[in-house]
């Protein structure tokens, strides 16, 4: 997801609308991707080798609503998921921050962001067990183990027990850490290349790119632990096939090796492709939605001219916060 600058001028809860109505717009339109590359991962019958012909056997078996199986609870985890990883980052950086001028170091700015995804992803992984099972079964209800988001949920913890929600949360857990590491990597490349250049390199459609570049650099490298992953939260006993995992395992580690020895190295990758053709569609819907929801939020809170642009409402303090705009744009006797 492409991050966008925190505007003083908005609430925190529009702000929150605006980054999750993105986040659910740009996850709906590009799920299609997002299937096909969970099927490759879990290595399921539908996935075949190469991309296309992996769209085309799952269009022949379960049609076109097959390729948003698992979306609505994919959509719903997005915003506790926000709201957590938000709410930690924030506690976390006021620990970190320098007492004296409230300054944060590289480092405690990337451990921050860290430590912050993996409390919102702890918090928030019962969704994505749910989703893989959700995503790797027949789309026909009448075909399927699980008839819904509720049903898979008690399903699960009847037949499997609580822990089973947190299958792949250790591979989960390690894949954070060369995701972090790539990202960082990949920005400080990325400046270094930015500072050889003679025009402005701060620019949106720079930083688009940046922001592109990084996220497919950081995915790449931690994309083997995020099939580890689906190949653990996809497994059941209780399920058809075993959920269509295409390799035996009884834990992570197992499950690398068999992975490795049934489909190669490169089977760790599979489905990288899929998701590497989200990377720029995804960004940029979430970066013109939040733009474009942002302008709305400040026309109605009365800073801008029109929804449509950000010409400045003359006359109005850009500095004020909301509620002191309201404030200020009460009659005198009301203050």
């Amino acid at each position: 997801m492409v991050n966008t600058a925190f505007d003083a001028r908005i609430t925190w809860f529009q702000s929150f609308l605006c980054g999750g109505t993105s986040a659910v717009l740009a996850r709906s339109l590009t799920s299609p991707l997002e299937v096909v590359k969970v099927l490759a991962q879990v290595g399921t019958q539908e996935a075949k080798p190469g991309l296309i012909r992996t769209f085309a056997s799952v269009y022949k078996r379960e049609g076109i609503k097959a390729f948003w199986k698992g979306n609505g609870v994919s959509c719903i985890r997005l915003f506790p998921y926000s709201a957590v990883q938000y709410a930690a980052f924030n506690r976390i950086v006021a620990s970190l921050e320098d007492p004296h001028n409230g300054e944060l170091s590289d480092s405690g700015s990337m451990l921050a962001g860290t430590s912050s995804t993996l409390i919102a992803m702890v918090t928030v992984y019962p969704c994505e067990v749910i989703k893989t099972r959700l995503t790797v079964q027949h789309v026909n209800k009448s075909n399927a183990h699980y008839k819904g988001m509720r049903h898979a949920l008690k399903t699960i913890l009847r037949e499997e027990g609580i822990l089973a929600l947190y299958k792949g949360v250790t591979p989960s857990f390690l894949g954070l850490f060369p995701f972090a590491g790539g990202s960082f990597l990949a920005y400080q490349i990325l400046d270094k290349v930015d500072s050889t250049r003679t025009e402005p390199s701060a620019t949106p459609i720079c930083m688009f790119v940046n922001g592109c570049v990084a996220g497919a650099f950081a995915h790449t490298l931690s994309h083997p632990f995020d099939t580890i992953r689906k190949k653990m939260q996809a497994k059941s006993t209780f399920l058809p096939k075993g959920g269509g995992v295409d390799v035996e395992f009884v834990s992570m580690s197992s499950c690398f090796v068999q992975t490795v020895r049934v489909n190669g190295f490169t089977g760790l990758w599979r489905g990288l492709v899929a998701h590497l053709l989200k990377v720029v569609p995804n960004a940029g819907i979430v970066f013109l939605t939040y733009e474009y929801m942002r302008r709305l939020f400040l026309y109605h809170n009365g800073y801008t001219e029109s929804p449509w642009t950000d010409t400045p409402k003359p006359g109005i303090d850009q500095n004020m916060a909301p509620h002191e705009l309201r404030y200020h744009s009460l009659p005198a006797k009301d203050r």
